[in-house]
Formats: structure tokens, C-alpha cells, sequence
């Protein structure tokens, strides 16, 4: 009674009859701002209720200010409230003063924590999207680089960018755009190594840092990532959305940077060279990608876009994974196809 006395002029004050009932308060209420508490009290004790608190999953708990009203308790009752993470203690018939200013100094701190730990989040992960920031793209650039001289490896950046964001954002707003581009980003996340880090470059643009990765293999991933963002449809608000992205490729030690932010900067400057080329497009200061295979699934997508130039190079590798099937359908369908001369033709490519 005399706390609420001392404190319901500057606090709105909660009381609570023992230890449990404080605990399910706690949790439900998520308005309380500290807990002043004696340490003897009916079914948990001041004791047990801040190991509840300090232990709790919940992280507003394990960091909410813990005042112990202390009476004639010996010293090692106090360094056993310490140890579990009391914030202050009040002696039992202090003053008003004595207890505000411990009370606003507390929650002051309590803030100002808070406010750090949030400033941190947001350096790291956009809010909206859950991506990483630009900021921590270059922190994880300029990890990856520097181990990238000690051990000499590679390490390549990519930036992307939708081709004609702002007319995307005029057509469809820039909310609806936005989660657009978003949607594609989390796509090209969940086909990346866990060790590359994909995050925000721009309006409409997301860079991805691939440390111990030589720019070669990079821009063949490059290559897959805008050949998928081309044969892909969206419906949004009832109207199907194509949309195709500009890639920009740097790496060391190919390229002579100094810095992660020049390293994403270059690549990011040669994604706008790729877009006012025409975009839909991968510059990568003239890497050429690692030569893969492709599969039929994917061959069949691609002619079906009207896009045969990017098949052409697999042609021979293609018809002889469909050679069984040409045979089949020649034996069952009465085809009179000339499965020796083709046989023989695809030999001669192959040797």
C-alpha cells in the first residue's frame, strides 16, 4: 500500500496477491513496464518468480526491470538475487524520491535498450520483406572478401533488378509492385547455399553475396535466375503480370575493388548497363557462364516462350536422352522414321 501510494501519482499500478498470480499476469499483459516485488511471498517468492521471468522464451520478460523489496535479508540472499537477475533493489520504507528516480532510471535504460536492439533488427532485415538490408549485404561482403585473400578464393556478387520497375508500379501501385518483386526475391532465396546472403539493392533491384563462389559459376546461376523470371506468370488483381529482370555480375579477384562497397556497387552498375541494353539481360564484364546441361522439361518451357536460340547449343544431348522414346514411338506407332541415320548422325556429334 505504501508503494502504490508512492507510485499511482507518476504510474499506473497493478497489485497482485502473490507470486503466481504476478506471473500470469506477465504473460498476458503486455503493457507492464516493470514489477516491483517482495521476496516473501504465498506460492512463489520473489526468488522464483524472477528466475520465472529471466528464464522465460518470452524476450520482453527476460528483459523487463525487476525491482526486490528488500528488508533484512543477508548479503547472500542479495547475491543470490543478483546472480539471477535483478535489476535494483529498494529498501523497505524508502522514500518517494528514492523509489522514482530508481523506477525512471530503470526505464530509461529499459529503453534505450530497446531502442538499440531494434535499430540492430533493421540494419539487418527490411521489416516488410524480412530480406537483409543493403548495410548488412556489404558487412557480409566484406566478411567474405577478407576471406577471400586469406585462403584465395573467390568470392562474386550479383545484383538484379526488375526491367521497368517504375512503369510496373504506375500499372499495378507501388505496394502491389513491391510485393511483386518481393515474391520473386523469396523465390530466388529458397534455390540459393545457405552460405549466400540475399538482400535489398534498390527499388525493385536485390543483391546476393555467394562468398568461395568464382564468377563463372555465378553468372550461370545468373542465367537460370532470369531465364525463370522470364517463363514465369503472376496473376495479380486478376491480370497475368510478366516480368523480366537486368543482372549485373562483379567478383574478386577478378575485379580490381578495394571494398564490399565498391564490389556491389560495380555489380550493381553493370546491372544498369544490362538494362540500357535493352534489359532481360546478364553483363557480367564479359564472364561467360559455365557451359551445363539443360533438361527437357526445360527445353520444352523455353520453345514454348518462342525462345529456341538458348536450346540450340543442346540439341545433340537432347535427342539422345529422347532416342528411346523415338524408338518407341517408331515401333508402336508404325512411324517409318530413320532411327540408323539418326543414330549414326548423333554418334558423329558425340565423337
Amino acid at each position: 500500500m505504501s508503494l502504490i501510494r508512492h507510485l499511482k501519482g507518476a504510474y499506473e499500478v497493478r497489485e497482485e496477491g502473490d507470486g503466481e498470480a504476478a506471473w500470469q499476469s506477465l504473460v498476458v499483459d503486455h503493457s507492464i513496464q516493470a514489477v516491483i516485488s517482495d521476496i516473501q511471498m504465498p506460492k512463489l517468492n520473489g526468488y522464483e518468480l524472477l528466475e520465472r521471468v529471466r528464464t522465460s522464451k518470452l524476450r520482453r520478460l527476460q528483459q523487463l526491470p525487476f525491482i526486490l523489496v528488500s528488508g533484512e535479508e543477508t548479503e547472500e540472499e542479495r547475491v543470490k538475487a543478483s546472480a539471477l537477475g535483478v535489476s535494483d533493489f529498494v529498501t523497505k520504507g524508502a522514500g518517494s524520491a528514492e523509489i522514482l528516480t530508481r523506477l525512471n532510471n530503470l526505464l530509461a535504460l529499459s529503453s534505450a535498450r530497446e531502442n538499440l536492439d531494434t535499430g540492430r533488427e533493421q540494419m539487418v532485415q527490411d521489416p516488410l520483406s524480412g530480406l537483409f538490408t543493403r548495410k548488412f549485404l556489404e558487412m557480409q561482403a566484406a566478411q567474405a572478401m577478407s576471406h577471400s585473400v586469406r585462403h584465395g578464393v573467390d568470392t562474386s556478387v550479383m545484383v538484379l533488378g526488375f526491367d521497368g520497375f517504375e512503369g510496373l508500379c504506375e500499372r499495378l501501385g507501388r505496394k502491389v509492385a513491391e510485393d511483386v518483386a518481393t515474391r520473386f526475391a523469396k523465390m530466388l532465396a529458397s534455390k540459393m547455399r545457405q552460405e549466400d546472403s540475399l538482400g535489398h539493392f534498390g527499388a525493385g533491384q536485390y543483391a546476393v553475396v555467394s562468398p568461395g563462389t568464382a564468377v563463372v559459376f555465378c553468372a550461370t546461376f545468373a542465367e537460370r535466375v532470369r531465364e525463370a523470371v522470364e517463363l514465369a506468370r503472376l496473376s495479380v488483381q486478376g491480370q497475368m503480370v510478366a516480368v523480366t529482370v537486368s543482372i549485373g555480375l562483379a567478383s574478386i579477384p577478378v575485379d580490381s575493388v578495394v571494398s564490399a562497397g565498391a564490389l556491389l556497387d560495380l555489380a550493381g552498375a553493370r546491372m544498369l548497363a544490362a538494362m540500357q541494353s535493352g534489359g532481360n539481360r546478364t553483363e557480367s564484364g564479359g564472364v561467360q557462364p559455365a557451359t551445363r546441361a539443360i533438361s527437357i522439361n526445360h527445353a520444352l518451357e523455353l520453345l514454348a516462350a518462342n525462345r529456341p536460340d538458348p536450346v540450340k547449343p543442346h540439341l545433340a544431348v537432347l535427342a539422345r536422352q529422347l532416342l528411346p522414346l523415338l524408338n518407341l514411338m517408331n515401333q508402336e506407332l508404325g512411324l517409318t522414321l530413320p532411327m540408323v541415320e539418326v543414330e549414326r548422325r548423333l554418334s558423329g556429334r558425340s565423337s
